[in-house]
């Protein structure tokens, strides 16, 4: 795959207003021609000087039915996602546009290269770590770590239960507003199970909901909301991070940038599992 790290380093060759020189940070063009969009690697004159250099040569990467224009702008820092649309563009190479007029392509889309990252949450309510990771993802933050983000998140609905953790959920019933009977089933975390037997004694049966429990798949990052098993390190066995359950959307983001770097650095290279 070729896939431009900064869209600085493509240029557009429609027009020649300065003849045959590029701009001196371009490696590649992208032009239309009678035949459709060609996109081009260009190698210019290291030893110019200026702007605008002399180009010592030229290779055709795509060119007419290989190449294929992306309807829409994007926002060209969200990787990942173009990585994704240009695989279901069903053409070798994807042009797009950003918001910007920036341009920027995909040659041959492969994300087997990309690092998976298992992401583990529970709803209702609204999964946290889930729901700020996408909203994050949107924004391009992650771009140049070529992740892909697995989600793992848990239903609680689907527990039968008869209390659950809090009334912020929904539920008729629940730990933070209404008392326990014996015999109750409650769906709740290592917290929860620690208060019902501070204040209720035995009798009652605890489902674990914590996500960090089922947590299955390595590099991972997981919600929990005892703050001591915050940060990175093995849990069970697996590498991930574990973020509380009211983190910020930086203290996630540093998580995710502090997970890529540590496995990564494990083996010196960006292992796409």
């Amino acid at each position: 795959m070729i896939f431009p790290p900064h869209c600085k380093y493509v240029g557009s060759a429609t027009t020649t207003p300065y003849g045959e020189q590029v701009y001196f940070l371009s490696r590649y063009l992208v032009r239309e021609t009678t035949g459709g969009m060609e996109v081009l690697e260009v190698e210019p004159d290291p030893d110019g000087t200026g702007l605008m250099r002399r180009v010592l040569s030229t290779r055709v990467l795509a060119a007419g039915d290989e190449v294929s224009r992306y309807p829409d702008r994007v926002n060209v820092h969200d990787r990942t996602f173009l990585v994704r649309e240009a695989m279901r563009s069903g053409h070798r190479c994807t042009v797009f546009t950003g918001h910007g007029e920036q341009t920027t392509f995909v040659l041959d889309p492969d994300l087997s290269e990309f690092l998976r990252i298992h992401v583990y949450d529970i709803t209702p309510p609204r999964p946290h770590l889930s729901a700020t990771l996408a909203d994050l993802e949107r924004t391009g933050l992650f771009g140049d770590l070529e992740v892909i983000f697995e989600h793992h998140v848990r239903d609680i609905c689907e527990i039968d239960a008869d209390i659950y953790p809090c009334h912020a959920a929904g539920f008729s019933r629940t730990l933070d507003a209404d008392p326990v009977r014996p015999g109750d089933r409650v769906a709740g975390c290592l917290t929860a199970r620690d208060l019902v037997r501070e204040c209720c004694g035995d009798g009652v049966t605890v489902e674990n909901i914590c996500p960090l429990e089922v947590v299955a798949e390595e590099p991972f990052i997981a919600r929990c909301c005892r703050s001591e098993r915050g940060g990175i390190g093995y849990r069970n066995g697996l590498f991930g991070a574990v973020v509380h359950w009211g983190a910020s959307p930086r203290d996630i983001a540093q998580a995710v940038v502090d997970v890529v770097a540590a496995w990564r650095g494990r083996d010196g290279e960006g292992s796409g599992r």
